[in-house]
């Protein structure tokens, strides 16, 4: 007896990346005491995010959203 084949939904397998050339997005699970949503100012060439002062000196991750 042999297996049919059948036809596989892209969709089914995991969503698509809006882009396929940048791939698919990941999944961070993180674990931490506070949270904050911040949008990026320029800063000369760079970047800035701009934290309260009572996270000075504190460990944290900067995660891309879009």
């Amino acid at each position: 007896m042999v297996a049919q084949k059948r036809a596989i939904d892209p969709k089914a397998i995991g969503p698509q990346p809006e882009d396929p050339a940048k791939g698919p997005k990941t999944e961070f699970r993180v674990r931490g005491e506070e949270m904050i949503e911040r949008e990026v100012k320029t800063s000369g060439k760079t970047g800035r995010v701009y934290l309260p002062g009572s996270w000075v000196g504190r460990l944290v991750k900067i995660i891309r959203m879009d």
